[in-house]
């Protein structure tokens, strides 16, 4: 049933999807083409993959924003594309999101930029009940004693850290993180990905990372799932996806990994410098 939610189903699971666009010469570009897909639970997932290979399309379609030409995205056992819009509603409320540029309200405060999802769907709880929660995310994302800071004074790191806690601070059961190390340091960007692999230990929340830093992703990531073409070309956990022998697979990782060859029992590394 389209209109129930299924404790059993995995959180997100993509069958057949495909979606297609028009363009300018009366054509149509394919950027989804029959992919399928399982994202299992309390684990992560990255979504890997060249510009404009679909990747933030189809975080669109698990959300609700788009939907598919065919096939079905089921998000909870709840397939997006034919549900009402309360059953949407209800599935968009245990989903948390980290936005590639944070996407924080410069005119709030750090405080009040985490609580603006408590306000607008928690309004059972108090004032003080609010800011117990959020001060209390903002531990978990080290950054303590930051409520009243104004948001425009936040490096981008700290910016980073408070999208991650809104993303959280309505206990979600899954995460979607847009490009969480976009325009980062690589210290910054480091600590960004043992936060997330922290976070998930702690609170055993799926996440999905749509990310093109690779050594991130292995960082991070239980399972990779590679798009070319608007294709899955691989997908697995991180250990089966660097051994592929997928040609396009191999160029993509290659380009910032020493990977093994396919059959060979040895890990990816780091390239040696210097």
């Amino acid at each position: 049933m389209a209109d129930r939610i299924d404790e059993d189903a995995p959180p997100i699971e993509l069958r057949g999807v495909s979606k297609r666009f028009p363009t300018s010469g009366g054509g149509h570009l394919v950027v989804l083409d029959d992919v399928s897909l399982t994202m299992p639970r309390g684990q992560t997932t990255a979504v890997i993959g060249p510009s404009g290979t679909g990747k933030s399309v189809l975080l669109k379609h698990i959300v609700g924003l788009l939907r598919p030409d065919a096939g079905e995205v089921r998000v909870f056992g709840v397939d997006m594309a034919r549900a009402s819009e309360a059953m949407v509603y209800t599935v968009r409320r245990r989903i948390g999101m980290l936005f590639q540029d944070g996407a924080l309200f410069d005119s709030l405060s750090t405080g009040d930029n985490i609580a603006f999802p408590l306000d607008r769907h928690r309004p059972e709880l108090s004032t003080r009940q609010k800011r117990e929660r959020v001060e209390q995310v903002l531990e978990m994302v080290e950054l303590p004693g930051l409520y009243d800071r104004p948001t425009a004074a936040l490096s981008g790191g700290q910016r980073k850290r408070v999208g991650l806690a809104r993303a959280i601070v309505m206990e979600p059961e899954v995460v979607l993180f847009d490009e969480p190390n976009s325009g980062l340091d690589p210290m910054t960007s480091d600590a960004i990905d043992q936060l997330i692999v922290g976070m998930k230990e702690k609170l055993h929340i799926t996440f999905v990372v749509i990310s093109h830093d690779i050594v991130g992703t292995l960082n991070v990531a239980d399972r990779i799932c590679m798009l070319y073409g608007g294709k899955v070309v691989a997908s697995g956990t991180t250990a089966e996806v660097t051994h592929s022998d997928h040609p396009m697979v191999r160029r993509f990782l290659g380009r910032n990994l020493v990977l093994p060859e396919p059959g060979d029992p040895g890990v990816a590394t780091l390239p040696h410098i210097g």
